[in-house]
């Protein structure tokens, strides 16, 4: 596929300079005499830095606006102060002129736009990285949306992926960074999805699966896909109304409680990542609206009812059910201030290494459970930051040896998890997660004990069923010994013949081992009893021995 040259070596020569930048200011530099200035300045250099990246984000727009969004819910791997930088990128850019878009939707749906739309204004009412957003009506009259992917846009991806390939083989070479992440599956992870939201079709469908999990919660609509008007790089969707789930003013106006909707917000995720195992990825301000219902309320009033409307469906998350049951520990966890509950559960969905020891870690979060849980956001916000520079002290040498790693499927839901907290803090700011999480927590404990009852029945019936043919069984078991007709067969088995293997090989090298101690032991007696020449020639011995053993496949 083409790519943008000069779009190219303008993206590679930023990174260029900002390897160079991190080998001097991060490598270098500090070791020097003065060096723990350098150190002390750090946060404020990649604080810049990450201000360079957005401004040319916003500017070239493309793959860079994704990567930037990408990168900020990556705390897992990039220092606080750049992922909080980074946050507050807004996927909104200048649109591109109307007549390559018309030229586009007419190519794809096979006919002139007047014939296609009975309206369509060509103003577009959101200008996005990868796409625009149009307002028309369908034949007949029904409003809708046309998404519509920007002209060129499959060669722009191509080319920012490019040179991002090309700076990840660089980045890699920074020990300090490839240590914490697998940079070439991050991008491969980050290119997958940037593809996904490519296409039009999977998002309609997304679109619909929402729409189905949401089907009896009168407090969220799902703009469903018209897909007549509908192709992969053109799609189609009933309009929706609403107000910007950010425009707070706006929100009081309408009568409409905000912390209610923080509320709502919360449980539909909660519903979403817990029981459907399906989530929206993508939760930024411009993705999620609140619609009024009936009419406006006296002035002052903030009861009127409400719709909140999720749009963009490309950036989905899939959950598997071993992965929610371990989530729905971890709720349960929190709700009962459990603990240890908690870290079990984190560490069976591979947050922590093999083999890690998890006693410090518990210790660890027993104290900050002790100190914050149940305060509300508000509460947390306006905690002494000396406070949680108390705790890191105390836990330092924890928290750099945290042998913690995010597991490939969690990228998204830590997105996710970033956003949704600036959401709500933003609605309402004494939110609290601990109370909205407790009934959600007692339903689930409730579904898990009729759950354990079945399992339990069904055992009960087994066991039944056997001890009403365990007679039969043992009189036929029997007469077949009294007749001498019992065989034994021993299947082969690989993990059989690794374990024997292990086996002789361990008592291969324990039986040199003991070779090895008698001879040097014996030598050791012979030179202290004056017989030098044969003591030497058992060392020599000795030596092979253990030139052996050192050599001998481990167990």
């Amino acid at each position: 596929m083409r790519i943008h040259r000069r779009r190219y070596w303008r993206i590679v020569w930023f990174f260029a300079r900002t390897i160079l930048s991190l080998l001097l200011w991060e490598a270098f530099l500090p070791r020097l005499p003065g060096g723990r200035l350098v150190r002390l300045g750090a946060p404020g250099r990649r604080r810049r830095l990450a201000a360079r990246f957005q401004a040319m984000a916003v500017e070239m727009g493309g793959v860079l606006i994704k990567l930037g969004q990408f990168l900020s819910s990556r705390a897992d791997v990039l220092p606080p102060e750049v992922t909080e930088e980074l946050s507050g990128l807004q996927d909104e850019v200048p649109p591109d002129p109307f007549p390559p878009i018309r030229q586009m939707i007419e190519e794809e749906l096979g006919a002139p736009l007047s014939e296609l739309f009975e309206e369509f204004q060509e103003g577009t009412e959101i200008g996005a990285s990868l796409g625009q957003v149009y307002q028309a009506r369908l034949p007949g009259g029904e409003p809708v949306m046309v998404k519509v992917q920007r002209p060129q846009i499959e060669m722009l991806v191509a080319t920012d992926l490019a040179a991002l390939r090309w700076a990840v083989g660089w980045l890699k070479r920074y020990r300090p960074l490839a240590s914490r992440a697998d940079l070439d599956a991050l991008l491969d992870e980050f290119s997958r999805t940037l593809y996904e939201e490519l296409d039009y079709i999977a998002e309609g469908h997304n679109a619909e699966r929402f729409a189905e999990n949401f089907a009896g919660n009168h407090r969220v609509r799902i703009p469903l896909p018209r897909w007549s008007h509908t192709t992969k790089r053109v799609l189609t969707l009933e309009r929706v109304g609403g107000i910007k789930i950010t425009n707070y003013a706006a929100l009081t106006e309408a009568g409409i409680d905000r912390k209610a909707v923080a509320q709502c917000v919360f449980e539909t995720y909660l519903q979403q990542v817990f029981l459907d195992g399906f989530f929206h990825a993508d939760p930024h301000p411009g993705n999620i609206f609140v619609c009024p219902l009936g009419d406006p309320p006296p002035k002052g009033d903030l009861s009127r009812e409400f719709q909140l409307v999720f749009v963009d469906f490309g950036m989905v998350g899939h959950l598997i059910p071993q992965v929610m049951d371990q989530l729905r520990e971890s709720v349960i966890g929190l709700a009962a201030r459990d603990v240890l509950r908690i870290i079990e559960s984190w560490d069976r969905l591979g947050f922590f290494l093999p083999g890690t020891d998890l006693r410090p870690i518990e210790a660890a979060a027993e104290k900050v459970f002790a100190r914050f849980y149940g305060l509300s956001m508000g509460e947390l916000a306006r905690i002494d930051h000396r406070e949680f520079a108390d705790l890191a002290v105390e836990f330092r040498d924890l928290i750099f040896q945290m042998p913690l790693q995010l597991p490939q499927d969690f990228i998204f839901m830590g997105r996710m998890l970033g956003i949704l907290s600036g959401l709500a803090t933003g609605l309402d700011t004494d939110f609290n997660v601990f109370e909205g999480v407790e009934p959600f927590a007692r339903e689930l404990l409730a579904a898990e004990k009729e759950k354990w009852a079945g399992h339990l029945l069904n055992e009960l019936q087994s066991m039944g069923a056997l001890l009403w043919r365990l007679p039969r069984l043992t009189e036929e078991t029997m007469l077949t010994l009294s007749r001498g007709d019992l065989e034994v067969h021993i299947a082969e088995s690989g993990e059989l013949e690794r374990v024997v293997d292990r086996l002789e090989r361990g008592m291969d090298r324990l039986l040199r081992g003991i070779v090895l101690a008698s001879l040097v032991l014996t030598a050791a007696l012979l030179l202290t009893g004056g017989q030098e020449k044969l003591a030497w020639a058992l060392l020599a011995l000795a030596g092979l021995v253990g030139i052996s053993l050192l050599l001998s496949p481990r167990l």
